[in-house]
């Protein structure tokens, strides 16, 4: 086998991409990446009831998105390919007979309701629930007469009995299980299809994987593997099974307790680098004494270790999310962000054609959003006609708040432009001038350029607005 480390992801096009999946992709290209290994990726489509069209083209444009690229695979190529399941069923087929020559494997004929009452019966008799092995004692001829009877088949794996599968995972240590609890797993479907534990193994080996790194729940699956690995005499290859995502009650995460799609997440406005930064800290910590907490993903693939990978399972924290990638926007360069923004703006019904004003909006806002779908309710103060009821009119109309828009007005036309910070000057200047302030000083000109009593600091609503906007509206609450 070969000596460079080479890991793969194996998702079923079955949908939209999970958040565990994005963080078993994450885990498997930061692994490679940390080697200087290769990222595969392989497309296990031999399930075709559960095939959903348009599923790979989604699958790869997120991962390409969000920067794991992988270095063989689909529209990449590789010199051990075909990288769809679907494409590589003689290949199955071929190992598979080797099996049933060797004895490792055998044909079994029961049919759906037939398993189904073996089930009923084990469950009545609070056994474990698994194939009785009843094909196992057919003889030969027995096997060819059903056969050439035409009855449909599966074949199946012949586990040996009364011993123990040991294997060391890199996360969990040792693990043990005793023979008699695996059930003889079908390998080859009636429809000619492999199941996911025979094609699983054989692409695995023939695409000469090093180290397999996948989600705890195919830890159960570990012996069956190694019984086939062993059956075809080749060497297994080492395996992490990286822990549960949960939900904060401790359930595991699913669609009943919120969004578990990763293009959810991105449709909300989650940055792509926020939301992998968040993802890689789910189950697997820097080291001891790294305080930080934002990494990029090159910093990601030079820190990565499967040795920090927790085996307890990881808590989604929505709030740690927002947070972080509150943090993303923050340091996201305006012109960027302003980009980012826009089509939320436009979809929101805001009119963006003013570019420059967009991006002062966007600078504005940018530390008050937790994702970028919050940009329209932040931005609509910028945006929005001035309107006052009567209480704001009484304020609007002493005289006090006259003196104020007359001579901050002028203040404001004889500036070549406004920055939050001179706005904040000339304010103060016309405090000085007037004797007017506190309260009576800042509504009045709140309400003149917003028509709302809370928001912004002004220096920031005159800066977005502009000097001409400013002026006008300071004309508008005179008159």
């Amino acid at each position: 086998m070969n000596n460079e480390v080479r890991v793969r992801f194996a998702p079923s096009p079955t949908g939209y991409l999970h958040l565990g999946s994005l963080r078993t992709a994450l885990f498997n290209y930061l692994f490679a990446k940390h080697h200087g290994g290769k990222f595969i990726l392989r497309i296990e489509d031999t399930d075709q009831s559960r095939k959903v069209e348009g599923a790979v083209e989604n699958l790869i444009n997120i991962l390409n998105e969000m920067g794991l690229n992988y270095d063989e695979g689909p529209g990449v190529g590789g010199d051990f390919g075909p990288y769809y399941q679907s494409e590589r069923l003689d290949i199955y087929k071929k190992y598979c007979d080797e099996l049933l020559v060797n004895g490792h494997a055998y044909y079994a004929f029961e049919t759906a309701e037939e398993l189904d009452e073996m089930r009923k019966v084990q469950q009545i008799q609070g056994k474990q629930t698994m194939y009785d092995r009843r094909a196992r004692v057919l003889s030969e001829n027995e096997y060819n007469e059903k056969i050439a009877a035409g009855l449909p088949y599966v074949i199946r794996l012949r586990v040996p009995l009364d011993s123990e599968i040991k294997f060391n995972d890199l996360i969990r240590g040792n693990v043990r299980i005793d023979t008699n609890l695996i059930d003889d797993q079908v390998l080859l479907k009636s429809d000619g299809f492999p199941t996911y534990h025979l094609a699983n193994v054989i692409d695995d080996h023939l695409m000469e994987i090093t180290h397999i790194i996948r989600g705890e729940e195919w830890l159960t699956s570990v012996p069956k593997h190694i019984i086939l690995y062993n059956a075809f005499g080749w060497e297994v290859p080492q395996m992490a099974h990286v822990p549960l995502i949960l939900n904060p009650d401790k359930s595991k995460l699913s669609k009943r307790q919120g969004d578990v799609a990763t293009e959810d997440y991105l449709k909300k406005g989650y940055l792509k680098e926020a939301l992998i930064n968040f993802m890689a800290l789910l189950g697997w910590n820097p080291g001891e004494g790294e305080e930080k907490e934002i990494f990029s993903l090159k910093e990601l693939e030079e820190k990565f270790t499967i040795e920090r990978v927790n085996s307890a399972g990881a808590v989604f924290n929505v709030e740690k999310l927002n947070w972080m990638n509150g943090e993303y926007i923050k340091h996201t360069e305006p012109g960027k962000l302003t980009e980012l923004v826009i089509p939320y703006l436009n979809a929101g019904g805001i009119d963006t054609s003013d570019i420059e004003k967009t991006k002062r909006v966007v600078i504005a806002i940018r530390n008050y959003l937790n994702k970028l779908d919050e940009s329209v309710e932040q931005s609509k103060v910028y945006y929005s006609e001035v309107k006052l009821n009567d209480v704001h009119l009484e304020i609007v109309k002493s005289e006090s708040s006259k003196q104020v828009f007359e001579l901050l007005g002028k203040k404001v036309e004889a500036m070549t432009e406004i920055t939050a910070d001179n706005f904040k000057t000339v304010v103060s200047e016309v405090q000085k001038e007037t004797g007017v302030k506190g309260k009576n000083l800042f509504m009045p000109v709140r309400l003149a350029l917003t028509g709302e009593e809370h928001g912004p600091e002004l220096g920031m609503i005159a800066y977005v607005l502009g000097r001409v906007e400013v002026i006008k509206r300071l004309k508008d609450a005179l008159d």
